[in-house]
């Protein structure tokens, strides 16, 4: 299914998280010398994008799925994976993160972004009228409007590199 416009700067912000997710995993297993610089990138994201993101979710998003009875076991799910990605990238800012905890933050991250895309944000657009999502959009707009809109650019230690 085409996304709705309403839900698509939350999918621009998902196809970058996922980004970082993909240089993670190819990175892996992550040089000691470079933990450093991707603790650094994870907090600057988190910063930036990503906790604006989860709060624009938690105060408009969440609410509007919370309407439907189907949605609110999985948007109880969704707001869990917060909480546990909100420790991890609060590690990452006190550089407090072991190499294996890096690895295991990116499937989390990835798996709970594919979940929204697939699962609530499908759902969703299945269950809203037109005018529901697009005043779901509104408020996602507004929600999002602190949000960084470019890219940060991974450093010589993060960016990803050709497999061997």
């Amino acid at each position: 299914m085409l996304r709705d416009k309403s839900l698509i700067p939350l999918s621009h912000q998902h196809q970058r998280a996922l980004a970082l997710c993909v240089r993670i995993e190819r990175a892996s297993p992550v040089r000691e010398a470079d933990l450093a610089a991707w603790q650094k990138e994870i907090a600057e994201l988190f910063r930036t994008e990503i906790g604006i993101h989860f709060a624009a979710e938690e105060q408009v998003l969440f609410p509007a799925a919370r309407r439907f009875k189907e949605l609110v076991s999985l948007v109880e799910e969704l707001l869990a994976d917060h909480v546990w990605l909100r420790q991890k990238f609060a590690r990452a800012e006190a550089c407090d993160r072991s190499l294996k905890d890096l690895s295991a933050f990116a499937k989390r991250l990835s798996a709970h972004i594919r979940k929204e895309e697939r699962q609530l944000f499908e759902r969703l657009q299945q269950v809203m009228t037109p005018s529901e999502l697009a005043g779901l959009g509104k408020d996602l707009e507004t929600a999002l409007n602190d949000a960084t809109r470019t890219c940060i650019l991974p450093s010589e230690a993060t960016k990803l590199q050709p497999r061997k």
